[in-house]
């Protein structure tokens, strides 16, 4: 069966950090752009941050630049979501998709109805 599952939600104070891990099952991340995608309650799901299949592309929705940083080790057959300075409006149920095909363009727009393959979800709560 193949199956994404994402990891390491949870709530955390404003300032902090989660790491988010989307792991695979039954196939192999290898030749996969992998991107991060969000939704919050009431609102549409959103691109967070994409990374082609070997790791040298990425990109990053402007309200996460510069605080989240995506990346992947292939060997273990993971991609991560390191996110720090977290703020309350991160909070959000994060998903892991897979897409094999059109890397260039799936890193360049991270669109979120592209993936080949979705995770469940982890929900991440930043509040005091």
């Amino acid at each position: 069966q193949l199956q994404l599952v994402e990891s390491g939600g949870g709530l955390v104070q404003p300032g902090g950090s989660l790491r988010l891990s989307c792991a695979a099952s039954g196939f192999t991340l290898n030749y996969y752009s992998i991107g991060w995608f969000r939704q919050a309650p009431g609102k549409e799901r959103e691109g967070v941050s994409c990374i082609s299949s070997s790791g040298g592309s990425t990109n990053y929705a402007d309200s996460v630049k510069g605080r989240f940083t995506i990346s992947r080790d292939n060997a273990k057959n993971t991609v991560y979501l390191q996110m720090n300075t977290l703020k309350p409006e991160d909070t959000a149920v994060y998903y892991c998709a897979a897409r094999s095909g059109a890397s260039g363009w799936f890193v360049a727009h991270c669109p979120n109805n592209a993936g080949n393959y979705w995770g469940q979800g982890t929900q991440v709560t930043v509040r005091l």
